[in-house]
C-alpha cells in the first residue's frame, strides 16, 4: 500500500473546506484505481490534513494530481497555501 499526505495552512474556513472536500473531491477519490482511504482532518489553527491511501504508488501519486487540480478549481479562496506534500510506502498498519 502507498500513502500520500498533504498539509495545508492558513485554512480560511475549515467547515466549509470539510463540506467542498466531503461531497466534490472525495467522490474523486474513490474512483482512482486501487483506492482503500481517504481522510481529511482539522488540525486546528488553520492546518488541515489530508490522507490518501491506495494499493499502489500509481493511485497515490494520482490522488496528488487531482487533489492539485480539484484545489485549484474549488477552493483556491480557502486554502490559499501550497500544501506540504510526503508520499511513500505504508510500512505498517492496522485495520
Amino acid at each position: 500500500m502507498y500513502a500520500a499526505v498533504r498539509r495545508y495552512e492558513g485554512v480560511s474556513d475549515p467547515s466549509e473546506a470539510g463540506r467542498v472536500v466531503d461531497e466534490g473531491f472525495v467522490p474523486l477519490m474513490r474512483q482512482v484505481p486501487g483506492f482503500v482511504a481517504y481522510y481529511w482532518v482539522d488540525a486546528g489553527n488553520g492546518v488541515m490534513v489530508s490522507t490518501s491511501v491506495f494499493q499502489d504508488q500509481a493511485g497515490a501519486d494520482e490522488s496528488v494530481s487531482r487533489a492539485a487540480d480539484f484545489v485549484r478549481d474549488n477552493l483556491a479562496t480557502l486554502l490559499p497555501n501550497p500544501p506540504q506534500i510526503m508520499a511513500g510506502e505504508v510500512m505498517a498498519s492496522a485495520p
